[in-house]
């Protein structure tokens, strides 16, 4: 790895506040630990504001950014290709975002790497998703973030419908449907809804805050102590 490369990469694993040791630094880059501490101290030289020391470890304090660098080949065919199946797969806003991608990639890249986006020979079928699930998948995927209660009018694998409130808490695509995990209120319990079971969804006007055994990491450690592969591997659980 070229020594820029390795800088670069530095600043990436300290975003977000991360503290980080040299020692991970270093089995990461594969470099030893004074290596990392020569590139530490040059970057602090140039006024990467990175805080910490030897033995404690290192963060970056938030607001630091670094312009566009060149991408490699890979990771020009991994981009490309990811957003590719985000434009057939997802929801209708992060189909049209992963098309702007798209153009933005192609915008940053000098001539000479600018034909290798279309050079690149991977493809996704192009309508996939239906126009409901889309805005279903854009619905809730806002309202993971802002925390929203969603009512549902979900069929289940038995053909059984039925109508509750739940809590959003994360999207999964299995290769062929989009998952929601959800702290169901009707329930009292996580479910797991296919997407294209879900007769509508709608926002119930009103936000929820996360609760001691209602959350994301608690139904991992649900599934992981029942060891329910059914939900992990994409088959839901609506009932």
């Amino acid at each position: 790895m070229r020594r820029a490369d390795r800088l670069f990469q530095i600043v990436q694993h300290l975003r977000g506040g991360r503290l980080v040791t040299a020692q991970k630094l270093g089995t990461w880059l594969e470099v030893s630990e004074r290596t990392i501490y020569r590139d530490i101290a040059d970057l602090q030289s140039t006024g990467v504001p990175i805080d910490g020391e030897a033995g404690v470890g290192y963060m970056m304090r938030e607001g630091f950014d670094l312009p566009p660098l060149m991408f490699t080949r890979d990771e020009i065919v991994a981009l490309v290709a990811g957003a590719r199946m985000v434009r057939a797969f997802g929801g209708a806003a992060m189909a049209r975002a992963a098309e702007e991608a798209l153009v933005k990639i192609g915008a940053v890249l000098p001539d000479a790497e600018k034909d290798r986006i279309a050079r690149t020979e991977i493809h996704t079928p192009m309508w996939v998703v239906s126009d409901a699930a889309r805005e279903a998948i854009d619905l809730i995927e806002r309202a993971v973030e802002k925390r929203q209660v969603l009512t549902i009018d979900y069929t289940d694998e038995a053909g059984r419908g039925s109508v509750r409130d739940i809590r959003p808490l994360g999207l999964w695509f299995w290769g062929k449907v989009w998952t929601l995990i959800a702290w169901c209120e009707m329930r009292g319990d996580f479910r797991a809804f296919r997407i294209d079971r879900i007769g509508s969804v709608i926002v119930a006007g009103r936000t929820f805050r996360p609760e001691r055994g209602k959350q994301l990491a608690d139904f991992y450690r649900t599934v992981e102590r029942s060891g329910d592969q059914a939900i992990l591997n994409g088959t839901a659980r609506g009932g």
